[in-house]
Protein backbone atom coordinates (compact mmCIF):
# COMPACT_ATOMS: atom_id res chain seq x y z
CA UNK A 1 0.00 0.00 0.00
CA UNK A 2 2.08 2.57 -1.46
CA UNK A 3 1.70 6.32 -1.32
CA UNK A 4 -0.79 6.55 2.23
CA UNK A 5 0.22 9.73 4.70
CA UNK A 6 -0.01 7.32 7.43
CA UNK A 7 0.26 9.16 11.08
CA UNK A 8 1.50 7.31 13.60
CA UNK A 9 2.38 7.53 17.45
CA UNK A 10 4.88 5.11 18.77
CA UNK A 11 7.02 4.02 21.50
CA UNK A 12 10.47 2.31 21.22
CA UNK A 13 12.39 -0.16 23.55
CA UNK A 14 15.62 -2.43 23.17
CA UNK A 15 13.46 -5.75 22.43
CA UNK A 16 16.22 -7.13 24.20
CA UNK A 17 16.68 -5.43 27.28
CA UNK A 18 13.54 -3.62 27.51
CA UNK A 19 15.36 -0.22 27.44
CA UNK A 20 13.34 2.81 26.75
CA UNK A 21 14.71 4.33 23.28
CA UNK A 22 12.45 6.66 21.99
CA UNK A 23 8.64 8.48 22.17
CA UNK A 24 6.14 10.27 20.45
CA UNK A 25 3.14 9.83 22.75
CA UNK A 26 1.97 13.19 23.60
CA UNK A 27 3.66 15.22 20.90
CA UNK A 28 2.68 15.31 17.22
CA UNK A 29 1.93 11.79 15.34
CA UNK A 30 5.05 11.01 13.37
CA UNK A 31 3.69 11.56 9.59
CA UNK A 32 5.09 9.60 6.49
CA UNK A 33 4.35 8.99 2.86
CA UNK A 34 4.37 4.79 2.61
CA UNK A 35 6.27 3.47 -0.20
CA UNK A 36 9.47 5.83 0.14
CA UNK A 37 11.65 4.43 2.58
CA UNK A 38 11.18 6.71 5.17
CA UNK A 39 10.87 4.92 7.96
CA UNK A 40 12.65 1.33 8.75
CA UNK A 41 11.21 -1.08 6.43
CA UNK A 42 10.21 -3.43 9.32
CA UNK A 43 7.97 -1.00 11.06
CA UNK A 44 6.43 0.18 7.63
CA UNK A 45 5.81 -3.50 5.99
CA UNK A 46 3.49 -3.77 9.64
CA UNK A 47 2.56 -0.51 9.57
CA UNK A 48 0.55 -0.32 6.17
CA UNK A 49 -1.26 -3.54 6.66
CA UNK A 50 -3.04 -1.54 9.51
CA UNK A 51 -6.28 0.04 9.87
CA UNK A 52 -6.82 3.88 11.36
CA UNK A 53 -6.77 3.45 14.98
CA UNK A 54 -5.77 0.33 14.80
CA UNK A 55 -2.47 -0.53 17.84
CA UNK A 56 0.17 -3.17 17.46
CA UNK A 57 2.88 -4.25 18.81
CA UNK A 58 6.26 -5.10 16.45
CA UNK A 59 8.87 -6.72 16.87
CA UNK A 60 11.93 -5.66 14.15
CA UNK A 61 15.46 -7.43 13.53
CA UNK A 62 18.24 -5.78 12.80
CA UNK A 63 18.04 -6.67 9.37
CA UNK A 64 14.93 -4.45 8.96
CA UNK A 65 15.88 -2.16 11.31
CA UNK A 66 19.35 -0.77 11.45
CA UNK A 67 21.50 -3.26 10.07
CA UNK A 68 24.21 -5.31 12.20
CA UNK A 69 26.24 -4.03 13.67
CA UNK A 70 29.48 -3.90 12.00
CA UNK A 71 33.09 -4.26 14.09
CA UNK A 72 34.96 -2.51 11.43
CA UNK A 73 32.82 0.45 11.12
CA UNK A 74 35.56 2.82 13.27
CA UNK A 75 37.90 5.49 12.16
CA UNK A 76 40.56 6.54 14.59
CA UNK A 77 40.95 10.67 13.96
CA UNK A 78 43.45 13.46 15.17
CA UNK A 79 41.85 15.03 18.45
CA UNK A 80 42.18 18.26 16.60
CA UNK A 81 39.87 17.69 14.55
CA UNK A 82 36.97 17.48 17.34
CA UNK A 83 38.49 20.97 18.74
CA UNK A 84 36.19 22.92 20.93
CA UNK A 85 34.02 19.84 21.45
CA UNK A 86 33.69 18.53 24.94
CA UNK A 87 34.12 14.63 24.12
CA UNK A 88 32.67 12.14 26.23
CA UNK A 89 32.46 8.38 25.74
CA UNK A 90 29.07 7.49 23.64
CA UNK A 91 28.23 10.75 22.38
CA UNK A 92 27.10 10.95 19.30
CA UNK A 93 28.23 13.38 16.91
CA UNK A 94 27.32 14.52 13.37
CA UNK A 95 29.56 14.90 10.25
CA UNK A 96 29.73 14.54 6.73
CA UNK A 97 29.88 11.21 4.49
CA UNK A 98 31.70 10.22 1.38
CA UNK A 99 28.56 11.59 -0.43
CA UNK A 100 28.23 14.10 1.06
CA UNK A 101 25.38 13.22 3.17
CA UNK A 102 25.01 13.91 6.53
CA UNK A 103 26.17 11.24 9.17
CA UNK A 104 25.95 10.12 12.89
CA UNK A 105 28.43 8.94 14.74
CA UNK A 106 29.25 7.60 18.23
CA UNK A 107 32.55 8.51 19.86
CA UNK A 108 33.95 5.46 21.00
CA UNK A 109 36.87 6.04 23.08
CA UNK A 110 39.19 9.01 22.73
CA UNK A 111 43.09 9.87 24.19
CA UNK A 112 44.86 13.09 24.36
CA UNK A 113 46.01 12.83 21.02
CA UNK A 114 43.28 10.74 18.77
CA UNK A 115 39.31 10.07 18.90
CA UNK A 116 37.94 6.62 17.53
CA UNK A 117 34.29 7.48 16.19
CA UNK A 118 32.20 4.61 15.51
CA UNK A 119 30.06 4.53 12.05
CA UNK A 120 27.63 2.54 13.11
CA UNK A 121 24.06 3.67 13.77
CA UNK A 122 23.41 3.95 17.68
CA UNK A 123 20.78 0.94 17.01
CA UNK A 124 22.50 -1.12 14.96
CA UNK A 125 22.39 -4.99 15.80
CA UNK A 126 19.42 -4.21 18.40
CA UNK A 127 15.83 -5.59 17.88
CA UNK A 128 13.50 -3.00 18.01
CA UNK A 129 9.84 -3.35 20.42
CA UNK A 130 7.81 -0.73 18.56
CA UNK A 131 3.97 -0.11 20.06
CA UNK A 132 2.49 1.37 17.61
CA UNK A 133 -1.36 3.34 17.31
CA UNK A 134 -2.45 4.46 14.19
CA UNK A 135 -3.64 7.81 13.86
CA UNK A 136 -4.40 8.89 10.86
CA UNK A 137 -4.69 7.45 7.74
CA UNK A 138 -5.21 9.02 4.20
CA UNK A 139 -3.96 9.15 0.20
CA UNK A 140 -1.26 11.28 0.12
CA UNK A 141 -1.67 14.30 -2.44
CA UNK A 142 -0.21 14.14 -5.58
CA UNK A 143 2.55 16.61 -4.46
CA UNK A 144 3.20 14.96 -1.62
CA UNK A 145 3.72 11.32 -3.85
CA UNK A 146 6.26 13.52 -5.90
CA UNK A 147 8.52 14.86 -3.28
CA UNK A 148 7.88 12.57 -0.78
CA UNK A 149 7.01 15.55 2.05
CA UNK A 150 4.39 15.46 3.61
CA UNK A 151 2.22 18.61 3.84
CA UNK A 152 4.22 20.39 1.39
CA UNK A 153 7.03 21.46 3.96
CA UNK A 154 10.57 22.31 2.37
CA UNK A 155 12.62 19.32 1.89
CA UNK A 156 13.21 17.56 5.15
CA UNK A 157 16.67 16.36 3.31
CA UNK A 158 16.43 12.28 4.52
CA UNK A 159 12.64 12.02 5.33
CA UNK A 160 11.74 10.85 8.54
CA UNK A 161 14.03 9.38 11.04
CA UNK A 162 11.34 6.81 12.08
CA UNK A 163 12.13 6.98 15.65
CA UNK A 164 14.96 5.63 18.24
CA UNK A 165 17.39 8.66 18.29
CA UNK A 166 15.48 11.19 19.57
CA UNK A 167 14.45 11.77 22.97
CA UNK A 168 14.14 15.45 23.15
CA UNK A 169 10.99 17.67 22.23
CA UNK A 170 10.77 17.85 18.31
CA UNK A 171 8.75 21.29 19.28
CA UNK A 172 5.36 23.06 17.82
CA UNK A 173 4.31 20.89 15.93
CA UNK A 174 6.82 17.68 16.27
CA UNK A 175 8.48 15.56 13.58
CA UNK A 176 7.12 16.28 10.42
CA UNK A 177 4.01 17.66 11.25
CA UNK A 178 2.17 20.13 8.33
CA UNK A 179 1.17 22.47 10.90
CA UNK A 180 2.01 25.74 9.66
CA UNK A 181 4.08 24.33 7.11
CA UNK A 182 7.45 25.23 8.22
CA UNK A 183 10.49 23.31 8.06
CA UNK A 184 11.54 21.91 11.52
CA UNK A 185 14.86 22.95 12.78
CA UNK A 186 17.67 20.03 12.07
CA UNK A 187 15.38 18.39 9.04
CA UNK A 188 13.04 15.67 10.56
CA UNK A 189 14.06 16.36 14.30
CA UNK A 190 17.01 14.12 13.71
CA UNK A 191 19.55 16.73 14.75
CA UNK A 192 20.45 17.70 18.56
Amino acid sequence: MSNKVIGIEYTLKDANSGEHLDTNVGGAPLEFVSGKGQIIPGLETKLVEMALNEEADVLVEPKDAYGEYNEEAMQTLPKEQFAGIELQEGMSLYGTGENGETVQVTVKSFTDNDVTIDYNHPMAGKSLMFSVAVLSLRDATEEEIETGVVGGMAAMGGGCCGGGHHDHDHGEGGCCSSEGGEKQSGGCGCGH
